[in-house]
């Protein structure tokens, strides 16, 4: 199963790079969060991904050319101009790198995405937020409620949009009033697409803001309850908390 993870958009503001890097990029312990993220969803046997790139793709495209280099120890002879790797840390992964647009919306990503999907569902997640979400177990209860989506929500972290769920599970309607906080839940940025989901991604549709709201009118939002660690990686705290676990040995997403 394909494994879509949105990665364009503008700089990151929380990194000390002064020529800016793609938020996804972002170093937690020396490792970009796209990192992180594939190594969570590598862990649960998805391994096929496609980042949908846009501002400063092609850094993100010399990552993994050169992900060899980048992990390990290597000579060059500069009269040669021979390299040799002496340790090949790799990773069983398929990654697809795709230039879908500096200003494009999330929905307009997902949809350029769809030539590069073949199967009747897929994974999309956002490159700025790190879970231990169960992904094997999100994939099941997907099929199992056979929704257009199935969207993964966690406890809120105090700025993130309430959500109305019904009894059911079921995603209502964004405009009325969600439960009080300490019933709430939010959008955890993880998601299983059915491939009929693309004739709604029409116009400039933010995934959030207007396909969501489409869908969840229609009874097509199944909610994934998760009960583990989530963090959208927004500011600057948000990043030196992660380095911190990351450094502790006491990271909750590191799952692998």
């Amino acid at each position: 199963m394909k494994v879509l993870i949105l990665a364009g958009g503008s700089k990151s503001t929380i990194s000390e790079d002064r020529e800016g890097i793609p938020k996804p990029m972002v170093e937690i312990g020396e490792k970009p969060l796209l990192w992180h993220i594939m190594k969570q969803y590598g862990h649960f046997g998805f391994d096929d991904f496609l980042i949908c790139g846009g501002y400063k793709v092609n850094m993100i495209k010399n990552y993994f050319r050169d992900y060899y280099i980048y992990q390990s120890d290597i000579t060059v002879d500069l009269a040669t101009n021979h390299v040799d790797i002496h340790k090949k840390i790799t990773e069983n992964w398929k990654v697809t790198v795709a230039d879908t647009g500096l200003f494009a919306t999330t929905g307009q990503r997902v949809s350029q995405a769809e030539k590069y999907i073949s199967e009747d569902r897929f994974l999309v997640t956002y490159g700025d937020c790190l879970s231990d979400i169960d992904i094997k177990n999100l994939v099941e209860f997907s099929i199992e409620n056979d929704k257009m989506v199935t969207m993964a929500v966690a406890r809120p972290t105090g700025r993130n949009v309430v959500l109305p769920i019904d009894e059911n599970d079921i995603l209502g309607n964004l405009c009325t009033a969600a439960k009080p906080e300490g019933q709430s839940w939010t959008n955890a940025c993880t998601f299983v697409f059915k491939k009929g989901v693309f004739p709604y991604l029409n116009g400039n549709y933010e995934l959030d803001k207007q396909l969501l709201p489409t869908l969840s009118e229609r009874g097509q939002v199944a909610v994934y309850k998760h009960h583990g660690f989530w963090c959208p990686v927004e500011t600057r705290r948000d990043k030196v908390d992660l380095e911190t676990r990351w450094n502790a040995a006491m990271a909750p997403w590191k799952v692998w």
